[in-house]
């Protein structure tokens, strides 16, 4: 999984990234609030963690202005600060979890693995999207619209699945190679382009508004068109 750290204090930031690291994320980690936005808003995380003294922008506001842009990957704050207040503002401003410093390893970890979960299932084992539905169980498409609904092969589930916990932002045919094939396959990114054809196919079987859009040279990005 891939995390984005944002964290100024230098001793914190290295200690994080190695426990990360040997429990094998993938971590891009920033020192000022305004650098961890930009890369927030650009690039796919499977969690975000934001402490909240940052220089630049702090994390309540990196929160905000990241949901305000429509990414809705987990995040998870980090703050010396133990008040109930402070907890409600995190949690408000957009936050899924709370962790007070000083914390242990073994709870850090264990929030991750929760908030990993999260962002892929719902509380019932369905993700939406514009006039779409995913379920989790059965692998089923459904559209609100017309009524219809299709069985998906995994890959085509796990592509809509990745689009759709990453909504907002622009995923490039790397990104779907390494998550959905294995950063080990020798797959050739041709490969991608195939079955978004066929994922686009099932979408239109179901008569959704929904749609998969090329962005040239970029990547991929889920769009509803509700006209």
């Amino acid at each position: 999984m891939k995390l984005l750290l944002a964290e100024d204090e230098k001793r914190m930031a290295q200690a994080l990234i190695e426990i990360l690291r040997l429990e094998n994320y993938e971590v891009d980690h920033f020192a000022d609030g305004i650098s961890a936005l930009d890369s927030a808003e650009v690039n796919s995380y499977d969690i975000i963690i934001l402490d909240v003294m940052l220089p630049g922008m702090n994390g309540f506001e990196i929160a905000k202005a990241i949901r305000k842009k429509g990414i809705w990957t987990p995040i998870l704050m980090l703050t010396a600060k133990g008040e109930l207040d402070d907890k409600v503002r995190g949690l408000d401003s957009g936050a899924d979890d709370y962790l007070t410093k000083p914390f242990m390893t073994k709870e850090l970890l264990a929030r991750l693995r929760a908030l990993g979960r999260r962002q892929t299932h719902s509380n019932d084992g369905i993700l939406t999207f514009g006039d779409i539905s995913l379920e989790t169980n059965s692998l089923t498409l459904s559209c609100s619209t017309t009524g219809q609904s299709v069985r998906l092969s995994e890959k085509e589930y796990r592509i809509l699945e990745y689009l759709i916990t990453n909504q907002g932002q622009i995923l490039t045919r790397e990104q779907f190679a390494v998550r959905i094939w294995g950063i080990e396959s020798d797959s050739e990114y041709n490969n991608v382009e195939v079955y978004m054809t066929f994922t686009r196919k099932k979408l239109s079987f179901v008569g959704s508004k929904t749609e998969i859009k090329a962005i040239r040279r970029i990547g991929y990005e889920l769009r509803f068109n509700n006209v």
